[in-house]
């Protein structure tokens, strides 16, 4: 009897373990090449319909998938949107978002080099210079 208990504590606690190594060595933003930093946020009030979250984010170098990876780290509501704006961090960037047509001064958009957006259906997309004239991205 007490050489059973002992192997099923000793189960519960490998067990345990594999469940904490688990949730500490998940990947994240912070696991991206590219030198990801957030420099502005904003979200709207709704919290009874679809919520809009708004990122700025600085890189380093144009890494079009570790963007892509980067918004998919990104919070996202069923029904809701994630926007994450790209910078050069050498470059002007905004330091205040706002939610509607324009989400930010348009004296950066110049300087944006990439768009990612999670939609209300979850369809993701990186849409690269979006502030330039016929861009075919």
């Amino acid at each position: 009897m007490r050489n059973k208990k002992a192997i099923l504590w000793a189960i519960v606690i490998i067990a345990l373990g594999l469940v904490l190594w688990n949730v500490f060595t998940q990947p994240g933003p912070a696991d991206l090449k590219g030198n990801f930093k957030e420099v502005a946020f904003t979200r709207n009030e709704q919290n009874t319909g679809p919520v809009i979250r708004i990122y700025a984010v600085t890189v380093s170098d144009t890494l079009w998938k570790e963007m892509i990876d980067y918004g998919n780290f990104m919070p996202y509501n069923k029904y809701g949107n994630t926007m994450v704006y790209f910078f050069l961090n050498k470059k002007p960037y905004p330091k205040q978002l706002t939610i509607g047509n324009n989400n930010f001064d348009s004296k950066f958009n110049n300087y944006c080099i990439a768009v990612y957006q999670k939609d209300v259906m979850s369809q993701v997309s990186l849409k690269r210079l979006p502030f330039v004239k016929n861009n075919s991205q």
